[in-house]
């Protein structure tokens, strides 16, 4: 897919001089650090486990990695353990998309694999992610991080979603997490990020993350 160059570099202009207060923090870059550095440790010790259970399941890579805009419309590449078939991107047409607009959801999507059913649930597929925190395409906390084919349709508002970093969770996270269907309502929860953030606030979503993720509420 063509990358819409032209497109995001004039967002970044129009956006340069009102940069988000989150992305010139030192002290939330230093909890990405720590973080990011305490979620490796932990993909450390359950790697070889992960990898030999993809293996076996399903032929092809171990990660499944993607093209996602970040802050500004800066691209990265996004890693993930793979969850799904090799084809899944040649399948996706195939599969009903129960979402609204740019979102595509399938509450029952027959191109996760078994092991991805579990590594989706309970959250373990994400743990690469944690390389691009420490790196610093993401945040421990922000903005989920679209798609190229996403972006290419926003409108003005859609693009304030890129004013600050993609987290690796965020509002959408702990307030619905997949159960959320509606893009707009995905826009309006990002959105609301950036006008409550704070410190403080980052870490009571990483806690409510936390709890999320270990009662498994919204995920598949």
């Amino acid at each position: 897919m063509k990358y819409p160059e032209a497109k995001l570099q004039t967002f970044r202009l129009s956006i340069e001089p009102f940069n988000h207060p989150s992305t010139r923090s030192w002290r939330k870059r230093s909890i990405d650090i720590v973080g990011s550095l305490v979620g490796l440790l932990f993909l450390a010790i359950v790697f070889i486990p992960i990898v030999i259970a993809i293996k076996l399941d399903s032929p092809g890579s171990v990660f499944y990695t993607q093209i996602r805009c970040g802050l500004r419309g800066k691209t990265f590449k996004l890693r993930k353990f793979r969850s799904m078939v090799t084809d899944a991107e040649q399948l996706k047409s195939m599969v009903e998309n129960e979402g609204s607009k740019l979102l595509f959801k399938n509450t029952n999507d027959p191109r996760i694999t078994r092991v991805g059913q579990f590594l989706r649930r309970t959250s373990l597929d994400e743990l690469p992610q944690f390389w691009n925190v420490l790196a610093g395409d993401m945040s421990l906390v922000g903005t989920r991080p679209p798609t190229l084919d996403e972006v290419e349709h926003y409108d003005d508002r859609h693009w304030q979603r890129l004013e600050v970093k993609p987290g690796l969770t965020g509002e959408w996270q702990v307030n619905g997490r997949s159960e959320i269907k509606d893009f707009e309502q995905v826009v309006n929860l990002d959105l609301r990020y950036q006008e409550r953030w704070s410190v403080v606030y980052d870490l009571f979503l990483i806690l409510k993350t936390l709890q999320v993720v270990f009662t498994r509420r919204g995920a598949y």
